[in-house]
């Protein structure tokens, strides 16, 4: 496969970034600030640094071992090829809920500025999330460029949204600084996590890359400085500008943007929900996409999926899977009403799950690496504890893991069974022979 083919930094990075920054930047900043008040900015401050030991692993992982498999690949590395199906059927499988779940909520924008419900929301979650699709169908080139293109609109906006706000910050705003307690900013950095998650989305990507060795460090230091500055900067403006009380508006984004463009920000807002929603969806599907043909290769899913687990080539059965279960989850939600709490918080748990799966491989295949083994052991210490706080949630990742173990099992060929060892014939005139039964004559010959 051509190296044309594969994708550089600017697209890499891109596809990062989409990963990483998703709708929940629009409303986040208010969601933490209603809970532990200005000091959640400690909290996004803490969650900023918390990322980079993160991206670091999955970016040293990813250079030692580039390939669509990503996590599932570092467990096999660690700990056999019995890790491999457990952990690429938690985040395969998840990947529908989790763009689901996102195109849910930038459909709910787009219909809000539209005066539409709950019918106009889900319209539009389909055709961004059919939007996603085909851009992956097309190739990664094609969807690496698009992407590329959507980040750098999305980051302007939300530059542009920090620059035009900045001189309405006021004093007063962030005092007092901690009104809720200092326990309030553990609850606000658990529920600001997820917006720091997707790098097990991209690390199915690494083997994309044409030079994974000396491009994923850059592309990862360059997605850490973007999404560490965007999600400050907005964090930062929210509170100073907007202030902390319980009763403030939940999309700090348009009002931000009303104090330079009026009573367009709404609309604006939801263009961006859009353009975020896709981005997310866009990397996800690219990585889930590539991990199904891989799976399938590695024979944890049925090897039809394999087609397209070459890096440069368009996995569309792997693609056509995931695109099937997400229009089940979207008709689902149509029919039953069914609301957006249960399927991202089931697919944040399998995302989780995953995580905890990715360091622990790191801090067994990393031991030679001063930064690397440390790094991966304070990360899994702190996802570990928010594993925890799922629930009854937790049942879904433990049911993957079952079905892909009694999968393997199944699907494993049987050993072969030796042949029997050849009957002497002999001629009735040499019945007088003896033939001693316990010796192998067809091994003794």
């Amino acid at each position: 496969m051509s190296s044309s083919h594969r994708i550089g930094v600017a697209q890499g990075t891109a596809l990062f970034i989409g990963a990483v920054l998703g709708g929940g930047v629009l409303v986040l900043p208010a969601v933490a600030a209603r809970e532990a008040g200005p000091a959640s900015l400690v909290a996004w401050a803490a969650l900023v640094a918390f990322c980079v030991p993160v991206a670091a692993v999955f970016a040293m992982l990813g250079t030692r071992y580039p390939d669509g498999g990503g996590v599932a690949t570092y467990a096999a590395k660690a700990f056999g090829p019995k890790a491999s199906a457990p952990v690429g059927w938690l985040f395969y499988f998840a990947v529908p809920a989790g763009v689901t779940s996102a195109a849910i909520v930038g459909g709910a924008y787009v219909a809000d500025a539209l005066g539409g419900g709950h019918a106009m929301s889900l319209a539009v979650a389909a055709l961004l999330l059919l939007a996603a699709f085909v851009s992956n169908g097309l190739g990664l080139r094609l969807s690496g460029g698009l992407q590329l293109t959507l980040v750098g609109l999305l980051a302007a906006l939300l530059v542009v949204a920090i620059v035009i706000a900045a001189p309405d910050s006021r004093a007063e705003n962030l005092t007092p600084f901690a009104p809720h307690g200092w326990l309030a900013v553990g609850h606000a950095a658990t529920l600001l996590f997820f917006g720091f998650s997707g790098w097990e989305a991209v690390s199915h990507l690494s083997g994309e890359f044409s030079d994974p060795r000396r491009q994923l460090p850059v592309v990862t230091a360059l997605t850490v400085v973007t999404i560490a500055v965007l999600y400050l900067g907005i964090a930062f403006t929210s509170v100073a500008v907007l202030g902390s009380e319980p009763d403030r508006p939940g999309v700090p984004l348009t009002l931000l943007l009303e104090r330079g463009i009026g009573k367009w920000a709404g609309a604006v807002t939801a263009v961006a929900a859009a353009l975020l929603t896709f981005a997310t969806a866009n990397s996800y599907i690219a990585g889930g996409s590539r991990l199904g043909a891989a799976l399938g290769r590695d024979g944890d899913l049925p090897v039809w999926l394999a087609q397209g687990n070459r890096a440069g080539e368009v996995p569309r059965r792997s693609l056509a899977v995931l695109a099937t279960l997400v229009t089940a989850l979207l008709a689902t939600a149509a029919i039953t009403g069914i609301g957006l709490d249960p399927i991202m918080s089931a697919a944040s748990a399998c995302f989780v799950a995953v995580y905890i799966a990715g360091l622990s491989a790191a801090v067994k295949l990393l031991r030679t690496s001063r930064f690397g083994r440390p790094a991966a052991l304070v990360s899994l210490a702190v996802v570990l504890v928010v594993f925890c706080f799922y629930g009854a949630y937790l049942l879904l990742p433990l049911a993957l893991v079952a079905g892909a173990t009694v999968f393997r099992r199944l699907a494993a060929p049987s050993p072969p069974v030796p042949p029997s060892p050849p009957v002497p014939t002999r001629h009735p005139a040499d019945h007088a022979d003896h033939v001693d039964p316990r010796v192998d004559h067809a091994a003794t010959d």
